[in-house]
């Protein structure tokens, strides 16, 4: 078969909201129900803090990113990104909840920012620098470690 002993490279990532015990966490694109759209989710989101002080409001973003080797090996590496919950969605770019997710050193949403700038400081970006070496030794040949 083709597709064995081939490398595989899989993400995934969600919102962790510290003043609701994680959630939405790794249902954050469904967590307003099946077929909800990113509206849905944010506005459940603002529902679920109302009335919580903005410094309560803790939340990051969180990768995990895993690469499969063919001979069974993997590797997993995380990446975070730490924020608040903002009380109304800000800005027009992304995705998601980036119009509620405030990052304190940039002073704005993501929603707010360009893709290059959000890019260079997400949980994937992170998480992808992280297993980056593993991926170039497989496919070059060299040792990173």
């Amino acid at each position: 078969d083709v597709y064995k002993r081939q490398p595989a490279l899989a993400d995934d990532s969600g919102l962790f909201v510290d003043k609701l015990n994680g959630e939405p966490g790794v249902f954050s694109a469904r967590w307003a129900g099946k077929g909800c759209s990113y509206l849905d989710n944010n506005k459940k989101l603002l529902e679920r803090l109302h009335g919580i002080d903005f410094k309560e409001r803790t939340a990051k973003f969180r990768c995990a990113i895993t690469f499969a080797f063919p001979d069974g090996r993997f590797i997993t590496e995380v990446g975070e990104l730490e924020g608040y919950i903002l009380d109304k969605m800000r800005g027009a770019n992304g995705f998601g909840y980036d119009p509620l997710f405030f990052v304190i050193e940039k002073n704005k949403t993501l929603a707010e920012m360009s893709s290059c700038e959000k890019n260079k400081l997400s949980h994937r970006y992170k998480a992808l620098i992280k297993i980056k070496p593993y991926i170039e030794n497989f496919v070059f040949g060299y040792d990173n470690n």
